[in-house]
């Protein structure tokens, strides 16, 4: 198996494609304004138990409480009590109001629930995974050989800690005490810092920040499978060469630069894209439907097309066993947690029923996220569930349709604008031209420009052109128009100057801002001072400064 990783660096974020044979499986994304949480330490304050839930809330620092369990808040240590350590049934009993607590994230904060966290604090490093609060040494259970996963815990009972445990993860498979030892150590450093923090500082706080996504890459996705890394930004390059080389990575794999859209040259956006379509076509013609809810994922495998060669019954055991490929592949593309019901084509005999389960087994190995198959239910349908400890790629990056009011999608304004930037600057290094005009709903042409012009200045220092953006009510979220002009289309596009006293009616609050209005005057943006109180209103406005692509004024 060929298994490569793309990583696609740009200003808004950073994506990482795992490919395998030339098929996208995995996507990893990192925004600014979006950043991982899962693996990080804090310092946090209960602020309510629930004894009726047998759980707490609690104030981590973070926009909503996490949410922690009992089962996740015994069997570990308390700041303020030793005797924390003793599990107790009921919540009142182990946890109080007011009281400082150390948590570690477990699970993303997803829609409108807050990140659950818990007390069983881990460390994960290149080879293992350091437990302080513990005194467990395990190995990685997707350790096949027995007589390896017996040599790895012998050498991690040796190397380990007094009162500290450690867990040796899968990719240390087949490395020595040396590497285990070294890996131990650094670990060891982080946590004497994180207790180091612990003596003061106010509550809540954050005491220990996960690696960031390129970090986490080279140290959780980099193993003997992998032998290419391909990067269009030579900053990230380094950071990726001195990432391995700081954890010692044993694997030999090549990290090469390429310019430019690396993603459109691997055929990677239109795999993505398709990773949101409802139903997927298997090549024969059969195809599966993917249906998720907030409850679980459901998943219908259907013939289709595909009418097969012998008779009946080979067509739907061979439709069901296609299926069981792709289903692996989109739990993993579309990173697809919690419940999930997989209603496969009924088939007379067991022996082939068991088959078809033995191919998903076998297909679910390769994927890295806790996956357990309960069985097959009283109806015939498949019962499994997939560890859930992320936002999915559906609701990283779509946003519910507002032309159906949420009974589909469409890609979020950020995607979209992201995506925009990208075309621009295609458009900037090919054109002739002085400038360039793009034109794009209003809401995406106000993240384009965003606030103040921020994100616009820095569009046009990286595209090296002059950039108008030109909202247009009538176009649909999803559809942009990017073409370059001269400096004469220039003057056009700019309907006020400065001086000018008009009267216009305030549309929305400024994003990302709270206080200023949001006012368009055919498409060109008006940015009002403390304007969003007006919102609906038609207010006179002063306009205070007059750029190509937007206006700052104030009401007279």
């Amino acid at each position: 198996m060929q298994k490569e990783l793309l990583v696609d660096v740009q200003e808004e974020q950073i994506l990482v494609a795992v490919v395998e044979n030339g098929m996208l499986m995995e996507v990893y994304v990192e925004r600014e304004f979006n950043k991982r949480v899962v693996g990080n330490i804090y310092l946090g304050l209960v602020k309510n138990v629930l004894p009726g839930m047998q759980a707490a809330f609690v104030d981590i620092g973070l926009e909503k409480n996490a949410f922690l369990f009992i089962e996740d808040a015994e069997s570990s240590k308390s700041i303020e009590d030793d005797s924390f350590k003793s599990p107790r049934r009921n919540i009142r009993d182990t946890l109080k109001e007011g009281q400082q607590i150390l948590v570690q994230v477990s699970k993303e904060p997803i829609g409108s629930k807050g990140a659950r966290v818990t007390t069983n604090i881990t460390i994960p490093g290149r080879y293992i995974v350091l437990m302080p609060y513990s005194e467990y040494v395990g190995v990685s259970r997707r350790i096949e050989s027995d007589q390896e996963k017996e040599r790895l815990k012998k050498i991690a009972s040796n190397v380990k800690s007094e009162n500290m445990g450690i867990v040796v993860r899968t990719i240390a498979e087949g490395a020595g005490e040396k590497e285990l030892e070294a890996d131990l150590q650094n670990l060891q450093v982080v946590w004497a810092k994180v207790e180091k923090k612990l003596a003061k500082g106010a509550v809540p706080r954050i005491l220990y920040k996960d690696l960031d996504l390129i970090q986490r890459m080279v140290r959780d996705f980099l193993d003997e499978k992998v032998s290419r890394i391909t990067v269009n930004c030579p900053e990230v390059k380094e950071q990726i060469l001195e990432t391995m080389a700081l954890l010692a990575c044993q694997q030999k794999c090549n990290v090469v630069y390429e310019e430019g859209d690396i993603l459109e040259r691997h055929s990677i956006l239109n795999q993505l894209d398709q990773a949101f379509n409802k139903r997927i076509w298997l090549k024969s013609g059969a195809y599966i439907v993917i249906d998720q809810t907030e409850a679980l994922t459901a998943i219908d495998v259907n013939t289709g097309k595909y009418i097969g060669k012998d008779n009946l019954q080979s067509t739907i055991f061979n439709t069901n066993l296609q299926a069981t490929v792709e289903i692996a592949k989109q739990l993993r593309l579309r990173d697809i947690g919690g419940i999930i019901i997989i209603d496969f084509i009924d088939m007379e005999s067991s022996e082939r029923e068991q088959l078809v389960m033995a191919s998903l087994e076998k297909e679910l190995k390769n994927d890295k996220t806790k996956t357990t198959i309960m069985g097959v239910t009283s109806l015939g349908l498949v019962e499994m569930t997939r560890k859930k400890a992320r936002t999915g790629l559906e609701s990283l990056m779509l946003n519910d349709c507002p032309y159906c009011e949420g009974k589909g999608k469409v890609l979020s304004i950020e995607t979209i604008a992201v995506r925009a930037k990208k075309r621009i600057r295609n458009v900037a290094e090919m054109t002739k031209q002085s400038a360039v005009l793009i034109k794009a709903n209003p809401l995406v042409a106000a993240q384009i420009i965003g606030g103040n012009g921020a994100s616009l200045k820095k569009l046009e220092e990286s595209a090296g052109k002059t950039i108008v953006v030109k909202g247009e009510e009538s176009f649909h979220l999803e559809h942009i128009e990017v073409t370059g002009i001269c400096d004469k289309e220039l003057e056009v596009y700019t309907p006020v100057k400065e001086g000018d006293i008009i009267n216009i009616k305030v549309d929305e609050p400024q994003s990302g801002d709270g206080q200023d209005g949001i006012a368009r005057l055919n498409g060109y943006v008006i940015s009002i001072i403390d304007g969003s109180s007006f919102v609906g209103e038609e207010i006179k406005v002063k306009i205070i400064k007059a750029y190509k692509t937007y206006a700052r004024g104030e009401k007279v």
